[in-house]
């Protein structure tokens, strides 16, 4: 919509040690400082980062797994806390993927989807104690509509995960 302070983005969110620099799956620090020659889609080369992932494994601590009994629980409190509209959520061990219409302004995004991650945090802590989820997210805005119908299909089809979508709603 011209004019709109809105914008649809995919966004995921990963629980804490979840994805660490070096991890063979390639990785980004914050500012792209260092990066993999790869991603997750096409992976980099075997053994580029092996000592940096061994390194940050062993200063991180284990990673944060989200058991299967609270991943829906962890996505309905996303859902009720978000008062934004939301057309796909998938709540897996690790990650957290949404379809979601934020504002246009990154800034304001990491705000909402912010209060949504504690929200989640504190409805899971009796089980769950601690620190889940890793700082930030990936908040990609939806380029088009091929763009848009895609991530909703990526979404619904987490291996693993709690699924949502507004049409079941």
């Amino acid at each position: 919509m011209p004019g709109s302070d809105l914008c649809w983005r995919h966004v995921v969110i990963c629980t804490l040690n979840s994805w660490l620099p070096g991890d063979p799956r390639g990785f980004r620090t914050r500012d792209h400082k260092l990066h993999s020659s790869g991603d997750y889609k096409h992976r980099p080369p075997r053994g580029e980062h092996t000592g940096l992932h061994r390194y940050s494994r062993s200063v991180s601590g284990q990673p944060v797994i989200i058991p299967p009994a609270l991943r829906e629980a962890v996505g309905r409190v996303i859902l009720d806390k978000i008062e934004h509209r939301v057309l796909a959520l998938a709540a897996a061990g690790m990650h957290t993927h949404l379809l979601a219409e934020l504002p246009v302004d990154l800034t304001a995004s990491k705000r909402i989807i912010g209060r949504c991650k504690a929200a989640a945090s504190h409805a899971i802590r009796n089980t769950l104690p601690g620190r889940v989820w890793a700082h930030d997210g990936d908040f990609k805005p939806i380029r088009d509509y091929r763009h848009h119908r895609n991530a909703y299909r990526y979404i619904l089809d987490q291996d693993d995960a709690w699924i949502w979508d507004y049409r079941g709603a």
